[in-house]
């Protein structure tokens, strides 16, 4: 139990026959022990659930009910305790990013660069890590991978050489993201060659790279690294709502430096530039529709002619894409986690998986299917059917079901075009 915790604090709150004195000393024990267990610092555990208890028993409700006005103080005062965003604008930058050994800098560095490439930015990585031949080849692959930039010299082992050479190289892109080397504790020799780096190719932003389960000790080393080289924004990497993520959260607002990004999975997609609101409403299991629409949008103009698809006109190459495109998107829960008060769908952990489960499987259904079938599903007989049940190695009847799933789904669009929105229920699958 950890941040997600909150999420049971709300619906306490929902569920809550009467607000009164005992109640709500109540949840703000919830409130505290879920906090203290993802790591927030104590002081501002003390901070943030003693407002809340004060504001809860003295304030009025005014044009809320009573359930709805504790909910807003809730998300009010914890709002207050994650820090503060930052926007970075879109112009030519340099960013470096420094941290200790493990911490993600180099998967880091090319998740940026993706996030705005998929923007419109031209960008490239520079491996700045001449000690660890491991991150050079991790950043090529990766870059070359998806279409990123990149410069870096497998064999030189001055790393501020390779990074001023390669600023020079890259000077036709837009956003430069410097990976550098990190140890494992900050050593004086690292200290130097950040300083160094830093003063030779002065990058317009320098971001701490921190590891969500570092807990407590991320704020002596938000103090550390920027008493060192000044930071302009922390990253924390592998950040779960169910983890320990609430001490690099304390370190950021302790020292007073935003929260450039969060890392929440494995995938270069799984990066989010950081929006306070939008992360607390999904703490608090209250959602946040406009991330959620901001991801679709940009994976399904990657993959997927939104126009056709809604007027219906799609074919089963184009449901194969819109499979890719929710794939990419990241787990289910996932996105049940952005829609509003998602908590209170209760979807069964077994009915997500047999979804993505027979998702995986109409892919490898239309994989054995022609080109002819794919863009013209109506000319698929029971002669077909069994042909292509034989090549995925399904039955007849998976393969009837993906054909329903399909007619569904255009059938679907065309009532929505028309201004007829069928119910959700219609395309279970």
């Amino acid at each position: 139990m950890a941040l997600s915790s909150l999420k049971d604090v709300i619906r306490k709150i929902t569920r809550a026959s009467s607000i009164d004195k005992a109640f709500v000393e109540e949840m703000v024990r919830d409130i505290q022990r879920a906090l203290i267990r993802a790591d927030v610092n104590v002081r501002q555990v003390k901070e943030i659930s003693d407002t809340i208890k004060k504001r809860a028993l003295n304030e009025s409700p005014k044009s809320l009910n009573p359930r709805e006005h504790i909910i807003r103080i809730v998300y009010e005062e914890i709002l207050k305790g994650v820090g503060e965003g930052i926007e970075i604008p879109l112009k030519k930058t340099k960013i470096m990013l420094v941290g200790l050994q493990g911490s993600g800098k180099t998967t880091t560095a090319v998740k940026i660069a993706k996030y705005y490439k998929d923007r419109g930015v031209k960008t490239a990585v520079i491996a700045g890590d001449a000690y660890r031949p491991a991150a050079y080849h991790q950043l090529k692959q990766l870059a070359e991978r998806y279409g990123i930039g990149f410069y870096g010299e497998e064999n030189e082992r001055d790393a501020i050489k390779i990074v001023k050479k390669g600023v020079k190289e890259l000077k036709n892109y837009d956003m430069i993201i410097i990976d550098t080397a990190g140890r494992h504790a900050l050593e004086d020799e690292l200290i130097e060659e950040m300083k160094r780096m830093a003063n030779e190719i002065k990058p317009d932003y320098k971001f701490l790279v921190l590891d969500s389960a570092i807990g407590q000790l991320a704020s002596k080393q938000a103090e550390a690294f920027n008493s060192a080289i000044g930071i302009d924004g922390i990253i924390i990497t592998k950040f779960d709502g169910t983890a320990k993520g609430g001490g690099a959260l304390s370190a950021a607002r302790q020292i007073g430096i935003p929260i450039a990004f969060i890392g929440n999975g494995e995938k270069i997609e799984d990066i989010e530039k950081f929006d306070p609101a939008g992360f607390v409403s999904r703490l608090l299991g209250m959602g946040d529709v406009k991330a959620l629409i901001e991801k679709f949008e940009r994976i399904a103009k990657e993959e997927i002619d939104a126009e056709a698809f809604l007027k219906g006109k799609f074919t089963l190459k184009d449901i194969y894409k819109q499979i890719d495109a929710m794939n990419k998107m990241g787990p289910i829960s996932k996105i049940l986690e952005m829609l509003p008060f998602g908590f209170s769908l209760k979807v069964d952990d077994s009915a997500i998986e047999t979804t993505q489960e027979k998702m995986k499987k109409f892919k490898v259904i239309m994989d054995s299917m022609t080109e002819e079938e794919l863009i013209n599903p109506k000319i698929i007989d029971q002669s077909r059917v069994r042909r292509i049940a034989i090549g995925s190695g399904t039955s007849p009847q998976e393969v009837k079901e993906l054909l329903n799933y399909y007619n569904t789904m255009k059938n679907v669009m065309k009532k929505m075009k028309k201004g007829k929105i069928p119910m959700i229920g219609k395309l279970k699958i």
